[in-house]
Protein backbone atom coordinates (compact mmCIF):
# COMPACT_ATOMS: atom_id res chain seq x y z
CA UNK A 1 0.00 0.00 0.00
CA UNK A 2 1.23 3.45 -0.87
CA UNK A 3 2.04 5.98 1.85
CA UNK A 4 0.32 9.18 0.78
CA UNK A 5 1.07 12.79 1.62
CA UNK A 6 -1.14 15.80 0.94
CA UNK A 7 0.78 18.79 -0.43
CA UNK A 8 -1.09 22.07 0.02
CA UNK A 9 0.63 24.63 -2.20
CA UNK A 10 0.54 28.39 -1.55
CA UNK A 11 -2.77 28.88 0.31
CA UNK A 12 -1.51 32.36 1.19
CA UNK A 13 -3.35 35.56 2.06
CA UNK A 14 -2.30 37.46 -1.08
CA UNK A 15 -4.44 35.07 -3.16
CA UNK A 16 -7.62 35.85 -1.19
CA UNK A 17 -10.02 38.83 -1.54
CA UNK A 18 -8.06 41.23 0.69
CA UNK A 19 -4.71 40.23 -0.80
CA UNK A 20 -2.56 41.71 -3.54
CA UNK A 21 -3.48 39.08 -6.17
CA UNK A 22 -6.91 37.58 -5.44
CA UNK A 23 -7.75 34.48 -7.42
CA UNK A 24 -11.01 33.06 -8.77
CA UNK A 25 -13.19 30.80 -6.57
CA UNK A 26 -10.99 31.07 -3.48
CA UNK A 27 -13.75 30.60 -0.89
CA UNK A 28 -14.91 27.27 -2.39
CA UNK A 29 -11.31 26.17 -2.93
CA UNK A 30 -10.41 27.08 0.66
CA UNK A 31 -13.41 25.14 1.97
CA UNK A 32 -12.39 22.08 -0.08
CA UNK A 33 -8.75 22.33 1.02
CA UNK A 34 -9.86 22.38 4.67
CA UNK A 35 -12.03 19.29 4.07
CA UNK A 36 -9.05 17.55 2.42
CA UNK A 37 -6.76 18.42 5.35
CA UNK A 38 -9.31 17.14 7.88
CA UNK A 39 -9.78 13.89 5.94
CA UNK A 40 -6.02 13.44 5.65
CA UNK A 41 -5.65 14.03 9.40
CA UNK A 42 -8.34 11.39 10.11
CA UNK A 43 -6.42 8.86 8.00
CA UNK A 44 -2.96 9.76 9.37
CA UNK A 45 -1.89 11.04 5.96
CA UNK A 46 0.86 13.64 6.41
CA UNK A 47 -0.09 17.14 5.30
CA UNK A 48 2.69 19.44 4.14
CA UNK A 49 2.16 23.12 3.50
CA UNK A 50 4.19 24.79 0.79
CA UNK A 51 4.71 28.54 1.16
CA UNK A 52 6.09 30.79 -1.56
CA UNK A 53 8.24 33.67 -0.36
CA UNK A 54 9.62 36.08 -2.95
CA UNK A 55 13.39 36.51 -2.95
CA UNK A 56 14.23 39.93 -1.44
CA UNK A 57 17.40 40.09 -3.55
CA UNK A 58 15.24 40.33 -6.68
CA UNK A 59 13.55 43.46 -5.37
CA UNK A 60 9.97 44.00 -4.30
CA UNK A 61 7.71 41.38 -5.88
CA UNK A 62 4.05 42.04 -6.75
CA UNK A 63 3.04 39.75 -3.87
CA UNK A 64 4.38 37.19 -1.35
CA UNK A 65 6.94 39.60 0.04
CA UNK A 66 8.72 38.53 3.21
CA UNK A 67 7.29 40.02 6.40
CA UNK A 68 3.93 41.00 4.86
CA UNK A 69 0.47 39.82 5.88
CA UNK A 70 -0.03 38.55 2.32
CA UNK A 71 2.81 36.04 2.48
CA UNK A 72 1.29 34.23 5.47
CA UNK A 73 -0.63 30.99 5.04
CA UNK A 74 -4.37 31.65 5.30
CA UNK A 75 -5.40 31.50 8.99
CA UNK A 76 -8.21 28.97 8.38
CA UNK A 77 -5.71 26.60 6.77
CA UNK A 78 -3.26 27.03 9.65
CA UNK A 79 -6.04 26.54 12.22
CA UNK A 80 -6.93 23.19 10.61
CA UNK A 81 -3.46 21.79 11.25
CA UNK A 82 -1.24 24.39 12.94
CA UNK A 83 1.70 22.11 13.82
CA UNK A 84 2.40 20.83 10.34
CA UNK A 85 5.63 21.31 8.51
CA UNK A 86 5.89 24.27 6.16
CA UNK A 87 8.28 24.03 3.22
CA UNK A 88 9.35 27.46 1.95
CA UNK A 89 9.96 27.81 -1.77
CA UNK A 90 10.96 30.53 -4.21
CA UNK A 91 10.12 28.73 -7.49
CA UNK A 92 6.97 27.28 -9.08
CA UNK A 93 8.32 23.73 -8.60
CA UNK A 94 7.95 22.98 -4.89
CA UNK A 95 10.93 20.61 -5.07
CA UNK A 96 13.33 23.23 -6.51
CA UNK A 97 15.91 24.19 -3.85
CA UNK A 98 13.67 23.10 -0.94
CA UNK A 99 13.63 20.34 1.69
CA UNK A 100 10.45 18.79 0.26
CA UNK A 101 12.11 15.68 -1.16
CA UNK A 102 14.01 15.00 2.09
CA UNK A 103 10.82 15.53 4.11
CA UNK A 104 8.90 13.03 1.95
CA UNK A 105 11.76 10.53 2.13
CA UNK A 106 11.92 10.80 5.94
CA UNK A 107 8.20 10.04 6.11
CA UNK A 108 8.55 7.18 3.59
CA UNK A 109 6.00 8.78 1.27
CA UNK A 110 5.59 7.38 -2.24
CA UNK A 111 2.27 8.93 -3.29
CA UNK A 112 1.48 12.65 -3.56
CA UNK A 113 -1.93 14.28 -3.54
CA UNK A 114 -1.32 17.82 -4.73
CA UNK A 115 -3.61 20.81 -4.35
CA UNK A 116 -3.47 24.56 -3.95
CA UNK A 117 -2.76 27.67 -5.95
CA UNK A 118 -2.18 28.38 -8.86
CA UNK A 119 -3.40 25.49 -10.98
CA UNK A 120 -1.37 26.37 -14.10
CA UNK A 121 1.76 27.36 -12.22
CA UNK A 122 2.91 25.95 -8.88
CA UNK A 123 0.44 23.04 -8.80
CA UNK A 124 1.33 21.75 -12.26
CA UNK A 125 5.06 22.51 -12.01
CA UNK A 126 5.24 20.53 -8.78
CA UNK A 127 3.19 17.65 -10.20
CA UNK A 128 5.42 17.31 -13.28
CA UNK A 129 8.72 18.10 -11.57
CA UNK A 130 11.53 15.69 -12.45
CA UNK A 131 11.72 14.88 -8.74
CA UNK A 132 7.99 14.05 -8.67
CA UNK A 133 8.57 11.29 -11.25
CA UNK A 134 9.55 8.92 -8.42
CA UNK A 135 6.11 9.30 -6.79
CA UNK A 136 2.60 8.30 -7.73
CA UNK A 137 1.13 11.80 -8.24
CA UNK A 138 -2.48 12.99 -8.43
CA UNK A 139 -3.98 16.48 -8.44
CA UNK A 140 -7.05 17.18 -6.30
CA UNK A 141 -8.82 19.25 -8.94
CA UNK A 142 -11.56 20.43 -6.57
CA UNK A 143 -8.89 21.86 -4.23
CA UNK A 144 -7.11 24.05 -6.79
CA UNK A 145 -7.74 27.47 -8.28
CA UNK A 146 -6.11 30.20 -10.33
CA UNK A 147 -6.83 33.59 -11.92
CA UNK A 148 -10.09 32.48 -13.57
CA UNK A 149 -12.15 29.44 -14.43
CA UNK A 150 -10.93 29.25 -18.03
CA UNK A 151 -7.23 29.17 -17.13
CA UNK A 152 -7.99 26.64 -14.35
CA UNK A 153 -9.79 24.31 -16.76
CA UNK A 154 -7.16 24.70 -19.51
CA UNK A 155 -4.40 23.85 -17.02
CA UNK A 156 -6.25 20.79 -15.71
CA UNK A 157 -6.95 19.57 -19.24
CA UNK A 158 -3.32 20.08 -20.24
CA UNK A 159 -1.87 18.20 -17.28
CA UNK A 160 -4.46 15.40 -17.40
CA UNK A 161 -2.38 13.53 -19.99
CA UNK A 162 0.45 13.18 -17.44
CA UNK A 163 -1.15 13.31 -14.00
CA UNK A 164 -4.46 11.82 -12.84
CA UNK A 165 -7.08 14.35 -11.78
CA UNK A 166 -9.01 13.25 -8.72
CA UNK A 167 -11.49 14.68 -6.21
CA UNK A 168 -11.45 14.75 -2.41
CA UNK A 169 -14.06 12.03 -2.22
CA UNK A 170 -12.18 9.91 -4.74
CA UNK A 171 -8.93 9.63 -2.78
CA UNK A 172 -9.42 10.77 0.83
Amino acid sequence: MNKKALLVIDPQNDYFPEGKYPLWNTEKTLSNIIIAIKKANEKDIPVIYIQHIAKPAKGLAPFFNQGTEGVKIHPLVMDTAPKLEVIVKAFADSFEKTDLEATLKNQKVDELLICGMMTQNCVTHTAISKVADKYKVSILMDCCTTVNEMVHNIALNAISTRVPLVTIDGVL
